[in-house]
């Protein structure tokens, strides 16, 4: 289980690291719409995420089995 949480970890921060390193303005692009949008948009987004990243973690825990 922990090794798992260590590999989701490194894949989310080199992935993250790539988009810092390949496109630095996208990201700034980014983070000035995300300021406009409303703070109820916002966490929307957020739980929206965190629903895609769960249903991809059990569709990977189910492929894997």
């Amino acid at each position: 289980m922990m090794a798992s949480i260590l590999y989701a970890l490194g894949l989310l921060l080199a992935v993250e690291g790539l988009i810092y390193a390949l496109a630095p303005s996208v990201v700034e692009r980014l983070l000035a719409m995300l300021r406009s949008m409303p703070h109820d948009q916002r966490r929307l987004m957020g739980l929206l995420s965190m629903a895609v990243g769960a249903l991809l973690l059990w569709l990977a825990r189910s492929i894997g089995n």
